[in-house]
């Protein structure tokens, strides 16, 4: 009876060690980016974009980044990038107060079959509160990106006030 006691201790042991790098995997997976695809609608694109931005390093470094960079239209890519000069734009003078921001806002301005735009206000970390017009366009040309919504535009913020 001991022997057999020992060993189903051991045989938890070890499915509690086999359920532990299970649960691992999977929050490792739900670290992955998401990808576009046509089940997504363009509020949607806008609220992942934004959220990711707002937690830019979680679950690593400048993940925000590359989540919102997953959503950039390939022409937009073409005119920001590569994914790393994507990131330095992110980060600099013009779009830094999107990283790691307290709220945000969305709110639909006009829509069509094929765009539509929004008004985004961002309330940054030093409590000031910025506008921008983003805009997303459905993916028309043969490919894994077509009839996904995708960012094309976003303007240059426009500072409104602080919130104190």
């Amino acid at each position: 009876m001991k022997f057999f006691f020992k060993l189903s201790l051991y045989g938890l042991i070890y499915i509690a060690i086999i359920l532990f790098f299970a649960v691992m995997f999977i929050v490792t997976a739900d670290a992955d980016l998401i990808k576009p695809n046509n089940s997504i609608d363009p509020y949607q694109v806008i609220k992942i974009q934004l959220r990711s931005l707002k937690q830019n390093d979680n679950p690593t470094k400048d993940n925000g980044i590359e989540q919102t960079w997953e959503f950039a239209h390939p022409n937009n890519q073409i005119n920001t990038g590569p994914l790393d000069q994507f990131k330095l734009m992110i980060k600099g003078r013009s779009y830094m107060m999107l990283l790691n921001h307290l709220d945000h806002k969305v709110v639909e301005i006009k829509s069509s079959e094929l765009v539509t735009l929004f008004e985004v206000t961002v309330l940054d970390q030093s409590k000031t509160y910025y506008k921008f017009n983003w805009q997303v366009e459905k993916y028309t040309k043969v490919g894994s990106l077509y009839d996904c919504w995708l960012t094309t535009i976003v303007s240059t913020p426009v500072p409104f006030g602080s919130s104190i």
